[in-house]
């Protein structure tokens, strides 16, 4: 049987997690053709449950999904709660920190991933998006040296073409068609983790009003994640360095009833708890290379977003931030250059020198996180001896982001990054001590910690416009030569020279 003809579109989006459903609705908002290719049928389990609030109240509100949200009964989430540093005491990070998204969007949802990506993809079909499930991507269609398409098969079994000015891989960190983009994927010797995590029922809350926080623990051979997906379900994880694998391999359950039994505060969270045994939290799982980027965000007529291209740590919960913010910039890249606005390498050039930076503003500060932490006994230490011993790490830091004249990021070599990062992570953790210390906490002292106001600044300015528009003003370059976004986000425009 011969393959059909290929369909034509402006955009093919392969995969529908929270990346590819964003650059999918915001290009066929502008009326062009978008097919999205999903090897799953939804709802289907993913892990990354934790959401930041420019998610919540910057793309989703461009997307036309915050009322939903707000209807689906998530879990409201302030900020994270944090036993972590040289204070024993658990102290409270709140997304009040920063003063541009204080007041009635300073939260987000903990969302159980299976219902939170349905909705954001069911939106896309309402959209018009061409949403098809259940079939497998099998490789690219090159004229030279663009992406001109895809070849995959239907969920009837039947290979077909699709052809597109532009393939977007949304597909993850698991999939290997990133590799058409060219490049490498270079992984973290900082953040060289594994994680072993399952789910439990009747576990403890904090007290209001944090009881919807994340909590993380660190504990002497790495930290726990506890995500409070509703009244009674948790998510609970523990992350631990390579050279400890042989901690989570073996029996799972065993290996994971250790490592609670290692941290005091997470034993005493799930003392009446009982782990889920069926459904899509029945099993227990492991994840590797939690932290890696690819040398090569995209090229002509191809470009990756979210997982694709890069993922950090994940104590922070930049996860899915991450992934819709690259779909909201190259949602931009692509909706310019069909309206005729910028030439493609101005635009996709301006996407990657935007994701680049944003990923490595949650290295840095996630660097800086780990390095104030001070059990010498600890899996911090073990890291933290990469920072001191070696610049191998802060080289490919270097690397990542070469070629970005922004002010954070005047950077020289490895030795300019080592000397920034000890001056940003004391910094960082005087501010903790200060937090601590407060009987009433106040944010106030955290959002001096340079790291901190980096890692805020970008999403607090996605979720400003999303409810401004024209009163949110115009917003700077981000490097020397740069494009600015639109009014309404959707496009990128020449800055007016003075």
């Amino acid at each position: 049987m011969s393959t059909p003809e290929p369909e034509e579109f402006d955009v093919v989006v392969v995969g529908g997690g929270p990346g590819g459903s964003t650059i999918s609705t915001l290009v066929a908002q502008q009326g062009h053709r978008v097919l999205l290719l999903e090897k799953e049928t939804f709802p289907r389990y993913q892990i990354g449950e934790s959401l930041l609030p420019s998610t919540v109240h910057g793309i989703c509100r461009m997307l036309g999904v915050t009322d939903e949200l707000a209807s689906a009964g998530f879990p409201k989430k302030n900020g994270g709660t944090f036993r972590w540093g040289a204070n024993s005491t658990p102290w409270n990070f709140s997304f009040s920190v920063s003063p541009k998204i204080a007041g009635p969007t300073s939260f987000a949802y903990q969302v159980k991933r299976s219902e939170f990506d349905k909705i954001l993809l069911d939106n896309a079909a309402r959209t018009g998006v061409d949403v098809r499930q259940n079939c497998a991507v099998a490789d690219v269609i090159e004229d030279g040296d663009r992406v001109t398409g895809v070849r995959y098969t239907d969920a009837e079994g039947t290979e077909r073409r699709a052809s597109a000015r532009w393939v977007v891989d949304a597909s993850g960190n698991t999939s290997g068609l990133y590799k058409r983009v060219g490049g490498v994927r270079e992984y973290s010797e900082f953040f060289r983790s594994l994680a072993l995590f399952g789910y439990f029922e009747n576990g403890r809350r904090l007290p209001p009003p944090n009881s919807g926080n994340i909590l993380s623990c660190a504990f002497p051979s790495g930290w726990f994640w506890y995500i409070p997906l509703s009244d009674t379900l948790t998510s609970v994880g523990a992350v631990v360095r390579r050279e400890d694998a042989a901690k989570v391999q073996g029996d799972p359950e065993a290996a994971l009833a250790a490592l609670i039994a290692e941290s005091p505060l997470i034993s005493e969270f799930l003392a009446d708890a009982t782990r889920v045994t069926e459904g899509q939290y029945g099993q227990l799982r492991v994840r590797k290379d939690y932290s890696y980027h690819n040398t090569t965000f995209w090229r002509p007529g191809m470009v990756l977003i979210g997982d694709a291209a890069c993922f950090v740590d994940p104590v922070f919960s930049s996860g899915v931030h991450l992934a819709t913010y690259s779909g909201l910039l190259a949602a931009r890249s692509i909706n310019s250059v069909l309206a005729g606005r910028v030439d493609e390498r101005a635009a996709f050039d301006e996407f990657e020198t935007r994701y680049r930076r944003e990923y490595g503003v949650f290295y840095e500060f996630l660097m800086s996180f780990y390095d104030m932490h001070v059990d010498e006994n600890s899996y911090f230490w073990s890291a933290k001896k990469v920072t001191r011993n070696s610049h191998t790490e802060l080289e490919s830091f270097v690397q990542l982001v070469a070629g970005l004249t922004s002010s954070d990021f005047e950077l020289a070599d490895a030795e300019d990054a080592a000397l920034r990062l000890k001056e940003r992570s004391s910094e960082f953790a005087d501010a903790i001590g200060v937090l601590s210390d407060q009987r009433e906490q106040n944010m106030a002292p955290l959002f001096k910690s340079s790291v901190v106001r980096q890692a805020m600044q970008e999403g607090a300015q996605v979720q400003t416009r999303a409810q401004l528009g024209e009163d949110a003003g115009a917003e700077a370059p981000v490097f020397e030569g740069g494009l600015i976004a639109s009014s309404d986000g959707l496009f990128w425009e020449v800055p007016e020279r003075a």
